[in-house]
């Protein structure tokens, strides 16, 4: 009885192991798998497919015959499984899947973070339909459920340069958005994929770096951080935290020009313009203000109209750089030149040429043209 019985438990054990145990061999058709992976600023899109050529497993050539032929037109039965209306596989052998690794938005519709079965319903005139799928598992599309679908997504097919193998890609590529395509024999179609929260995703990304990783102790981390918060008019509540830690943080704070001018920033993107003046009314009279940092701002003050401020902060240049003898005069020329005060800009335009820099010479053709526009307008 207990050798039947380890008989028994004998070829369980080797059934098990023949079960789980696989050799490798190439794949049907010799229609190599292949994977390509974009990222749209934080969020990754991976497409995974196996690739088949136009010419075929057996060298025969097949150029005018795969649309409609080796690719087969709207939904059919295909004779096997389950599906008595299938779409084509976007590919070949097993599904063809995408994964997104963030939540994204196709045709302004959201699709969650997740690998999905990537079908396509091929038509022989009028747009084309791309199909996700909750099955991302099956083989083909035999097993094509409807009622699995997430999305359906119309697209033009367009015509392409010959393309052998079965190929996908991306393009139009920008920080919200990208555009996959499937591209064979002489057709291509796109899918247009968007991340419009992208912002949100950076700043969200960045919260968790500085709680998890030796960011969020270092000063120039917050700086940047409320930098981006400002430039991109986002979350800017959690940008101002950001930069008032970067002031005043007892560990790693510091006043400087850098810190107090990113705290303005994010203040006039707030539209509390008023404090963010007052704060870089601070920040060019610190002095770690450079004179670069100074002629910047008044230059950006010029830019909003404010002429009578930026004269205002060109006059301090000057004052708290009196051994640079080209940047302040720039800037009192331009100053000058926005409040019609046109002696004193060519005034201050003369001196600025006499003392110019080596590394300026090249520009120095348009300054004096600028000299020379008032001279003549005098």
């Amino acid at each position: 009885m207990i050798r039947i019985i380890y008989i028994i438990s004998l070829f369980v054990v080797i059934m098990s192991i023949q079960t789980l145990a696989q050799i490798q061999l190439p794949p049907s058709g010799d229609n190599q798998k292949s994977r390509i992976t974009q990222w749209i600023g934080l969020v990754q899109v991976t497409i995974q497919y196996s690739s088949p050529d136009v010419h075929g497993p057996n060298g025969e050539d097949r150029k005018g015959k795969i649309w409609g032929g080796v690719v087969h037109y709207g939904f059919i039965d295909q004779g096997f499984g389950t599906s008595k209306a299938a779409p084509w596989r976007a590919g070949a052998n097993e599904n063809t899947t995408i994964t997104f690794s963030h939540d994204v938005q196709i045709d302004g519709k959201k699709v969650e973070a997740g690998t999905y079965g990537l079908f396509l319903e091929v038509e022989p005139q009028g747009p084309w339909t791309w199909i996700l799928s909750k099955d991302a598992s099956s083989w083909g599309s035999y097993f094509y459920n409807p009622e699995l679908d997430i999305i359906r997504v119309q697209a033009i097919p367009k015509n392409s340069e010959y393309t052998e193998w079965l190929t996908y890609s991306f393009d139009e590529r920008k920080r919200t958005t990208a555009t996959a395509f499937l591209q064979w024999e002489n057709k291509r179609v796109d899918l247009k994929i968007d991340v419009p929260n992208i912002n949100e995703l950076y700043v969200a990304k960045m919260k968790e770096d500085m709680q998890g990783t030796t960011a969020g102790f270092q000063h120039q981390t917050y700086i940047d951080a409320a930098t981006f918060c400002a430039q991109n008019k986002t979350s800017l509540d959690q940008g101002l935290i950001w930069a008032e830690a970067a002031i005043s943080d007892p560990f790693f704070g510091r006043i400087n020009f850098n810190s107090l001018s990113t705290k303005a920033q994010v203040l006039m993107a707030l539209g509390r313009n008023t404090e963010a003046e007052l704060e870089m009314d601070k920040a060019i009279n610190h002095p770690t203000a450079s004179v670069q940092d100074i002629h910047q701002y008044g230059r950006s003050l010029l830019a909003s109209g404010k002429n009578q401020k930026a004269m205002e902060v060109f006059k301090l240049n000057a004052s708290k750089h009196p051994e640079d003898k080209f940047t302040p005069n720039v800037g009192l020329a331009r100053g000058y030149t926005a409040i019609s005060d046109k002696k004193n800009a060519i005034k201050y335009w003369e001196i600025a040429i006499k003392n110019i820099p080596e590394n300026q010479k090249p520009n120095l053709p348009y300054y004096q043209n600028e000299m020379k526009k008032l001279k003549e307008g005098a």
